[in-house]
């Protein structure tokens, strides 16, 4: 029975990433704006490769690739497995064609299928099966990965394409931000169940929390417009010294993604460029831009303690991504005055360096690359995205990126 289980999640997540892929025109598979921006054929296939490198090769001896030279060209970051494909330079891969990476996913998906159908008593049934979860898992964080760097893509364009139409129009009824106090004291973090985990949400283990209030929404465009008002990217005394030095080297003067056209203020958006709602969350801030603008309201981030333990103690329900993913692709206003907006809205940045917690060990071999090796000099964000798959919106799940990036839909819950 979980054979089964695990055989259908994998053809609904293959076909899955299949179904976003239809709004695309051919010319925009090969789209990467920056280097941090892989190219919708690129994930395809670094998808594919996944299944292919840690599963087939190494389970299935008669295997055959379709192109050996695959190996280098959709290996992202694995050292243990060889040489990759400059990541900057991605785009530059007209060849294989759309075509030709579409009849290598089958090729693996076949062999895929094939794999998991063999005797449930081979040797090696259970590694295949936890590596098979892991691929699936992995797949849906590279859909999400794809949407965000579509966006930023996209956004480079001064036509401001659309992905998809129906992003919805946001209430303009302002929900006043309000504090929820939560005790301090022991409590444990990391994941605690028999489903799922990726590596670095374990293990379990306890932390001291001092009492402290957390707010009930994220913060929104009308309030982060408030403090551009201000001057807050003018002023210094908001940003740490690291921070600073980005926005003068950036010349940033607002988040990510805001126009202005002709005096009116305007998002880009999957659906093209709208009309900025001012009370839709604030999203693609960088970690550095959600410090100066919690220094600036006179409170600060959670620590990933502080909101892992929010969320626990919080109804999880409340979300606006209850499909695979959300079918707004835009994170939407908060629809009450209780602590929300934990899922589906925009990822949280957290005061947290990304650090192992205490007892963890990545997996041996290259598998062990998977989050390991990552876990210096980036900050921990939690919650989940309009764009984040559900089975990854959880509680104890860290995502990581470096504190100037802000392609990613991040945005600001306070903390005090």
């Amino acid at each position: 029975m979980i054979v089964e289980a695990i055989r259908d999640r994998f053809i609904a997540t293959r076909q899955r990433f299949l179904t976003i892929c239809e709004p695309l025109e051919v010319e925009d598979y090969g789209l990467q704006a920056a280097e941090f921006a892989s190219p919708p054929k690129w994930h395809l296939a670094h998808t594919t490769w996944f299944f292919e490198t840690f599963l087939l090769k190494q389970f299935v001896p008669e295997y055959q690739s379709l192109e050996p030279l695959y190996e280098v060209l959709f290996n992202s970051y694995y050292n243990g497995i060889g040489a990759q494909y400059p990541r900057g330079q991605r785009g530059l891969l007209s060849r294989p064609l759309l075509s030709e990476v579409l009849a290598y996913r089958e090729h693996v998906d076949r062999a895929m299928l094939l794999l998991l159908d063999r005797n449930a008593l081979d040797a090696d049934h259970e590694m295949i099966l936890a590596r098979t979860v892991l691929g699936i898992e992995h797949e849906r964080q590279h859909q999400e990965l794809f949407f965000t760097d579509l966006k930023y893509s996209l956004g480079a364009n001064p036509l401001y394409p659309s992905y998809r139409f129906g992003t919805s129009s946001a209430s303009e009824v302002p929900l006043a931000l309000d504090w929820t106090a939560f005790e301090g004291g022991l409590i444990e973090i990391g994941y605690a169940g028999d489903d799922f985990c990726f590596d670095n949400e374990l293990p379990r283990h306890r932390v001291y929390l001092e009492s402290f209030d957390i707010a009930n929404r994220l913060v929104t465009n009308a309030d982060y417009q408030a403090f551009v008002d201000d001057g807050g990217y003018a002023r210094p005394e908001l940003w740490l010294a690291d921070g600073w030095a980005t926005v003068q080297r950036e010349q940033w003067d607002s988040p990510l993604h805001w126009v202005e056209r002709e005096g009116v203020a305007l998002e880009f958006t999957l659906d093209g460029l709208k009309k900025r709602a001012a009370t839709t969350p604030v999203c693609h801030v960088s970690g550095y831009e959600a410090e100066a603008y919690a220094r600036w309201a006179d409170a600060r981030l959670p620590t990933e303690a502080e909101w892992e333990h929010m969320a626990m103690q919080t109804e999880a329900g409340e979300s606006n991504s209850g499909a695979f993913p959300s079918e707004l692709c835009h994170p939407q206003p908060a629809k009450g005055s209780d602590l929300g907006q934990i899922y589906g809205g925009c990822w949280q940045w957290t005061q947290t360096a990304y650090s192992p917690y205490p007892g963890f060990a990545a997996s041996a071999g290259a598998i062990g690359e998977y989050n390991g090796k990552f876990m210096s000099n980036q900050w921990v964000l939690r919650g989940g995205s309009c764009v984040t798959p559900r089975s990854q919106a959880r509680p104890t799940y860290r995502n990581f990126f470096y504190p100037q990036d802000r392609w990613q839909f991040s945005g600001i819950r306070l903390a005090r």
